[in-house]
């Protein structure tokens, strides 16, 4: 598959998955704590998530197809070698640390959440967490046009 084409749908997924994340961080995040109302949260979740689900989806298959286009495959994930490794490496822990939260959320915060707007600062630390995540993933993502850092 064209390397071009490959990043061009990594950007796109990348945009609605870091945008997608940043909309709800200063978008919907402060109204749902200040009114302690989860279902601020809860509402735009449910409508962002296909769309979400799918981009990050999109993001793990075009990053690893262009990794292997990078000549990082899967036998060179995190040996941090060279610059091209020590990218692609950050970004798959990132991507670990991601899921992570997001299983943490979705089994954890969440069945609370609806029914205990005390949960609300935990549902936000893991928002502000994996937004922050997708930010470095897109700044990281950035150091391959100059062969890594």
């Amino acid at each position: 598959m064209n390397h071009h084409f490959l990043l061009i749908i990594h950007l796109l997924s990348a945009t609605v998955w870091v945008g997608g994340h940043l909309l709800l961080v200063f978008g919907h995040l402060p109204q749902a704590l200040k009114e302690k109302d989860p279902s601020i949260i809860l509402n735009y979740e449910k409508k962002y998530e296909p769309a979400g689900m799918t981009a990050l989806v999109l993001l793990v298959v075009t990053g690893i197809l262009m990794a292997y286009k990078y000549g990082v495959s899967i036998d060179y994930w995190f040996q941090f070698a060279t610059p091209v490794e020590k990218v692609i490496s950050t970004k798959l822990l990132l991507l670990f640390l991601t899921v992570a939260f997001a299983l943490s959320a979705q089994f954890r915060v969440i069945p609370k959440l609806k029914n205990n707007p005390d949960k609300l600062p935990e549902m936000a630390f893991h928002i502000l967490s994996v937004t922050t995540i997708g930010v470095l993933m897109l700044i990281f993502g950035s150091y391959i046009r100059f062969g890594g850092f």
